[in-house]
């Protein structure tokens, strides 16, 4: 669906009205940054920017409820945010940047420190990335010697409450990769992060095997709306 562009008097009527009021926006958001606008008026300032002879407001807000909020919407794939009217792959693509350039600027201390001393940068990125996912995912971090991450893999997408690893696979990559550790991640798109019997089941079966080969898993972490769980933490590994 391409995105509407309003040429009736009608809608160049309402545009230019609207300028003004762009204009306010964007004095807020230059001299009292992102705090100064609320969430919607963040979507409806970027929309502008994507389908510049509309009014985006009402469209901004559509959006938000749609989806029930402003992570929930950032973090939502492109073809779900194309199904809503008014939205095309223009005004998509520019929702969607503004979650790449966020996960560029979060991931950048976890890929550039050593992942044990920067803990909270670590789940940080994982949330912004993982939280408000409708499909269970599974990921690998897999780090050298001094910790530092070499590769993070997604290895498993599934349904809304399973999705598939396999201790052989997970093993023979971390061998393929020369890791020395790693880091088991996956996301409850329920929100509630407490391990299954599987989870359980599968990270023992994980460290065991990597135990004898040399490979290390730090941990596996949980990742729901609500927060996150660590198997370290909690004593399970």
């Amino acid at each position: 669906m391409a995105d509407l562009d309003n040429s009736s008097p009608a809608a160049n009527s309402a545009a230019h009205h609207g300028m003004g009021h762009r204009a306010r926006l964007r004095e807020r958001l230059l001299h009292g940054g992102g705090d100064a606008l609320l969430d919607h008026e963040l979507i409806e300032y970027l929309l502008a920017l994507a389908i510049p002879r509309r009014d985006t407001k009402p469209l901004a807000k559509t959006l938000i409820e749609s989806f029930g909020g402003l992570s929930a919407l950032l973090t939502a794939d492109g073809e779900s945010i194309k199904r809503v009217p008014g939205m095309g792959e223009t005004s998509a693509a520019a929702i969607k940047i503004v979650q790449a350039a966020a996960l560029r600027l979060v991931s950048e201390p976890v890929r550039e420190q050593p992942v044990l001393s920067s803990w909270q940068a670590l789940l940080d990125y994982l949330r912004a990335d993982m939280a408000h996912l409708v499909n269970e995912r599974v990921r690998i971090l897999h780090l050298n010697s001094k910790n530092l991450l070499i590769r993070d893999e997604l290895v498993s997408e599934g349904s809304i409450d399973q999705a598939a690893i396999y201790t052989r696979e997970v093993i023979k990559r971390a061998l393929e990769l020369g890791s020395a550790a790693i880091i088991l991640v996956h996301n409850h798109p329920s929100g509630d992060c407490t391990p299954s019997r599987q989870d359980i089941n599968i990270t023992k079966d994980i460290c065991d095997a990597g135990k004898k080969l040399g490979i290390a898993v730090h941990d596996h972490i949980i990742i729901g709306k609500n927060g996150h769980t660590s198997f370290r933490s909690q004593g399970l590994i």
